[in-house]
């Protein structure tokens, strides 16, 4: 009798994976109706002509609240296998998830005195020309 191991059954999985996606593309491309029209040929199909050029400057503000969040959110997740086995560890496993929370506070901290965390930030007035003459005088 043939036994399959467990890599056996993990290619299995896998195989019939890949044909169950196969069969539900064709049989999507079969069954769906194929109607182009003008407006479902065009680049965006929002209902919004695109003008301009593509390649507009974004404000860097984007990417940095992205990678603020995204810092933080995978040190949160970290969290969650911490307080599954804290207990395990006793006192030294919970003084180091109390380290890593207060590591965690200070840094969030540090972004939000810094402004970071702000959508829009305040503009500073540029000192005027005919003021700072009247001040010398």
């Amino acid at each position: 009798m043939l036994m399959l191991t467990e890599f056996g059954k993990v290619f299995i999985f896998i195989l019939l994976g890949a044909i169950f996606v196969t069969i539900a593309i064709i049989a999507a491309k079969l069954v769906s109706p194929n109607r182009p029209t003008h407006e479902k040929l065009l680049t965006y199909e929002c209902g919004e002509n695109p003008v301009g050029s593509p390649w507009v400057k974004f404000n860097i503000r984007f990417y940095v609240v992205a990678l603020i969040f995204l810092i933080f959110d995978v040190e949160v997740v970290l969290l969650f296998p911490w307080a599954l086995v804290y207990k395990g560890f006793g006192i030294f496993g919970f003084l180091t998830g109390i380290i890593f929370l207060v590591i965690l506070g200070l840094g969030m901290a540090y972004e939000w005195r810094k402004g970071d965390l702000e959508w829009a930030r305040p503009h500073p007035i540029p000192p005027e020309l005919d003021k700072v003459l009247s001040k010398k005088e």
